[in-house]
């Protein structure tokens, strides 16, 4: 039987947890006004959140909408301070539990994981599948339609009350997952901006993580959000078992895979995954991705420019970006 989180609600709500939750809340956010002001009370403000939560007449307030290009459109939800420092409480405590009990090869919003591990592990994985390159080597390459947007609440809060045994928490978690809605739709979707959203997806997401390691037994699986792949050597593996994966999200999940970003190709052609595209011997930054580059090269992001480009075989592109540093500084 799987261990269930008990008796915790207290100690996410305890005063001490909420001040703690406040000194990794407002890291790189003391000059934000909302922030400021929040602060201006901070002992009052904490102690009237814990017995709001004592009491359980804490509600979940809106989000403040906003846009932004990274690189794509996407909509941005951005909750109240007060609601951010509850996201910042419940995360400390759940976090570390659910953790442990993830797959390896999941690398979105984890410690000590990331989209650069992600892509270190893919060309792991391909030499491993293609015996050191000395076989044929093809990728299943898939991607949820409108993931954030998509996630279902009540398929969410049946998945955490398998795990959490504390009534409480699960009131409160109900009330955070409650607090957004798609447009239109009833108890569907996550904010993106939450930092609870991120804790939750992955919460989500491992019941799919589960069914690909253990029931579909794939060895050379890698997930990073709602991007993931599986390596196999036999083509007609893959193509077999992919009616099972979309059989599995829609039923399980209520997810839908993206048509026209889920493919099978051979890694010799270059896969494109996580703003890279990888060969069999080098891989190279997306097309799109540099050309974003540089278009927005100043002073402030060159470091990070030249830092992502050390992950690729770029020397050009790393000439590229100088000169039209140098070119924009003249």
């Amino acid at each position: 039987m799987e261990k269930r989180l008990v008796h915790c609600y207290s100690r996410i709500i305890s005063v001490d947890n909420l001040l703690s939750a406040w000194a990794e809340f407002i890291k790189n956010k003391r000059a934000k006004k909302d922030v400021q002001r929040f602060a201006e009370n901070l002992m009052d403000n904490i102690f009237r959140l814990h017995q709001e939560l004592t009491n359980f007449q804490y509600r979940h307030g809106g989000y403040h909408a906003f846009q932004i290009c990274d690189p794509k459109p996407r909509q941005i939800h951005k909750a109240s301070v007060k609601d951010r420092l509850v996201h910042h409480a419940v995360y400390r405590v759940l976090y570390p539990f659910f953790d442990r009990a993830f797959v390896a090869d999941s690398y979105s919003c984890r410690n000590k994981k990331g989209a650069h591990k992600a892509v270190r592990r893919f060309r792991e994985y391909f030499y491993r599948a293609s015996q050191n390159n000395t076989k044929s080597c093809f990728c299943l390459k898939m991607d949820v339609k409108k993931f954030f947007v998509n996630i279902n609440h009540k398929v969410l809060t049946t998945i955490l009350e398998e795990s959490i045994g504390d009534q409480h928490l699960i009131w409160l978690l109900k009330n955070i997952i409650g607090s957004f809605q798609s447009k239109g739709r009833q108890r569907i979707g996550l904010p993106l901006g939450n930092l609870t959203s991120q804790l939750l997806i992955n919460i989500y997401m491992d019941k799919f993580d589960q069914f690909v390691k253990h029931r579909l037994k794939e060895n050379y699986y890698i997930r990073y959000a709602d991007d993931f792949i599986i390596l196999s050597d036999n083509y007609f593996h893959l193509a077999n078992i992919l009616p099972l994966i979309s059989d599995f999200l829609e039923n399980r999940l209520r997810l839908e895979l993206h048509e026209n970003k889920t493919f099978i190709k051979t890694i010799a052609s270059g896969v494109d995954f996580l703003g890279f595209i990888t060969f069999a011997d080098h891989r190279i930054l997306r097309t799109k991705t540099k050309r974003r580059m540089l278009k927005k090269i100043c002073t402030k992001n060159l470091p990070s420019y030249l830092g992502l480009l050390k992950h690729c075989n770029s020397c050009q592109t790393k000439q590229k970006i100088r000169y039209h540093f140098l070119t924009k500084l003249h």
